[in-house]
């Protein structure tokens, strides 16, 4: 898939679902289940013990339904390890230029994180085709969307099922959430049914949001 291609599937979906812990053998229920929710792209965090194996598995799973990408991506080697797994898109804490210039030259859709508006502008002016603002806190994030209302941010840090609709009235494309969303309830018995009782309940929230009309 094209970075834009990518980047409008993500701000489709308006959710990017992270998965940041050990989730060995169950990346693909976990994939299944958030897929049949309505979530359109997962993340996998590279520092996540089998983060590559659990993106290759991932996809097996979801196939062109949805999008696998990686997160925590701190250099061009992690990013490259990703992408041969399949990873559609790449999600870094920091702008970093080489990991930004490695993923345009691969066409894979790259979110780099900035924070202050010098880092913002600076990671767009690299490239990024969407700006991971973390961590998020509502009332920066509006403050910030003042001079920067063009910017595509995907909001994550800060974001659980209450505010996560939040964040996208205020003007974000797209809200990342991790534990609030897959956590190690995962593991216990009915912990799949749990996830899609949440995930659902973040998709009724921010279809809402569209129902209202609003971005």
């Amino acid at each position: 898939m094209n970075p834009q291609a990518a980047k409008a599937t993500i701000e489709a979906s308006r959710v990017i679902a992270i998965l940041r812990g050990d989730f060995a053998g169950l990346f693909q229920p976990i994939a299944r289940t958030l897929a049949e929710a309505g979530i359109r792209a997962l993340e996998v965090t590279m520092n996540s013990p089998g983060a590559v194996d659990g993106i290759r598995a991932m996809k097996d799973a979801v196939g062109t339904t949805c999008l696998v990408g990686a997160g925590t991506v701190l250099s061009v080697e992690q990013a490259e390890a990703a992408i041969a797994a399949g990873a559609a898109f790449i999600v870094a804490p920091n702008t970093n230029p080489q990991v930004i210039a490695h993923c345009l030259a691969r066409g894979v859709c790259v979110i780099p994180g900035a924070y202050t508006p010098t880092e913002i502008v600076h990671a767009l002016a690299l490239g990024a085709h969407l700006i991971k603002l973390f961590p998020a806190e509502l009332a920066y994030f509006k403050a910030i969307r003042g001079p920067l209302d063009r910017v595509p941010f995907v909001v994550t840090g800060g974001v659980g099922l209450e505010n996560a609709a939040a964040f996208i009235r205020a003007g974000a494309v797209a809200v990342g959430l991790g534990s609030q969303l897959v956590n190690d309830e995962v593991k216990a018995a009915g912990g799949l049914d749990v996830l899609a009782q949440r995930a659902r309940q973040l998709m009724a929230s921010l279809n809402s949001e569209a129902a209202d009309g609003r971005p």
